[in-house]
């Protein structure tokens, strides 16, 4: 009978595969712990490379790079799902990974993603996998029209799909697309949207965030609400589909698992294995917040209190806001019950993620009127 991995404890280095701004949120509550941070990142100018201690600029794909990772670190995590599985399988031979590769392998292709959810009894939109293009016709009639052509691989924030109304858009855009293996995803009557930020350790405990409601603009999710404004039956079910989800991947990690909410019934949408957009809010109105989670979970740390301690609005704020001088901070600022977060990136684009801020207020209403405010504002 093999015993439990002794845990990792400060003073070790932990490594991490990915730059962005989960990557940073990540390197910061590590060395705010007390861990040193190795990023594996192919960009000069990434997020966390910058606030690492070592930064080790290469390709996600390079042995030597992946090597010197394994070798320094105590374990490895991943800020995003479109790393190669297969990079995360060399790792496992040096060092403690998690997630694993096969949870990722699953949630960065749309198409097992969708088959797995379905083998394994969770309810999710109508959906057809179209591998060619005379494939089409046949998935138009399973999901109906409108639908939503999504590309299997390397799609985020609403790129990578498009709406098709007849078999002749669904076809333009499968070309547009180059004709790589896709998901047409039927439309449903949405209520809302909800998504449930979970950590698990390699103890199966499991611990589970407050949900969050979301809107989304253009693909990108633009607010998240919290508590999130549905009924208790609701809140509960979303929870334990989402710890069966991490139960049956046998999950070791952050993750979050994205609900459609249609006729008073939840379907997932998406699995994220890895810290979420839509945490954003736990890093000031949560006990512990999932980036800590991460950290807990990846070195076999005991799980953190996931409580809420205030109700609370996050709002993105993208590169769009970049113009006439740029957003207007002394607005933002001038509230005593606001925290801002910005990420570090030297190029502010249309639909680029550059930070976030949360509002916190007892009263959730009021909090999410003064997001609303100042999102505008800015």
């Amino acid at each position: 009978m093999s015993s439990k991995p002794l845990p990792i404890l400060p003073g070790a280095t932990l490594g991490i595969l990915g730059g962005g701004q989960l990557g940073r949120m990540f390197t910061i509550a590590a060395r705010t712990m007390g861990y040193k941070v190795m990023v594996l990142d192919p960009d000069f100018a990434s997020p966390a490379g910058k606030m690492a201690d070592v930064h080790l600029q290469a390709d996600y794909t390079d042995h030597g790079a992946l090597r010197q990772l394994g070798a320094a670190c105590a374990a490895v995590t991943t800020e995003f799902e479109n790393v190669p599985a297969a990079s995360l399988i060399e790792l496992a031979n040096h060092c403690r990974v998690s997630p694993g590769a096969e949870s990722v392998a699953i949630a960065q292709d749309r198409s097992h993603e969708k088959s797995w959810l379905r083998e394994h009894g969770f309810a999710t939109a109508p959906f057809a996998l179209v591998d060619s293009e005379a494939g089409l016709d046949a998935a138009l009639a399973a999901t109906g029209a409108p639908a939503l052509l999504k590309v299997s691989r390397f799609g985020y924030d609403g790129k990578g799909q498009a709406r098709v109304g007849t078999l002749e858009e669904a076809r333009a855009a499968y070309r547009e697309f180059g004709g790589q293996p896709c998901v047409l995803e039927g439309f449903v009557k949405l209520e809302c949207e909800m998504s449930v930020v979970l950590a698990r350790s390699d103890t199966d405990e499991c611990a589970l965030f407050p949900v969050a409601e979301n809107r989304h603009d253009n693909g990108i999710l633009d607010v998240s609400i919290v508590p999130a404004r549905v009924s208790d039956a609701l809140v509960r079910q979303a929870r334990e589909m989402a710890r069966a989800v991490a139960d049956k991947l046998g999950y070791v990690g952050v993750m979050a698992v994205e609900f459609f909410v249609a006729g008073g019934r939840l379907m997932i949408n998406e699995i994220a294995p890895r810290p979420h957009n839509s945490g954003h809010y736990t890093l000031d109105a949560c006990v512990t917040d999932q980036f800590e989670q991460q950290v807990r979970a990846l070195c076999g740390l005991p799980l953190g209190d996931t409580r809420l301690l205030s109700p609370v609005t996050m709002v993105n704020i993208l590169g769009d806001r970049w113009h006439d001088g740029g957003p207007h901070w002394d607005a933002l600022l001038a509230h005593d019950n606001i925290k801002l977060h910005l990420y570090g990136k030297e190029a502010a684009r249309p639909g680029r993620k550059m930070g976030h801020f949360n509002v916190l207020d007892a009263d959730p209403a009021a909090a999410l009127k003064l997001a609303e405010q100042m999102r505008d504002a800015l």
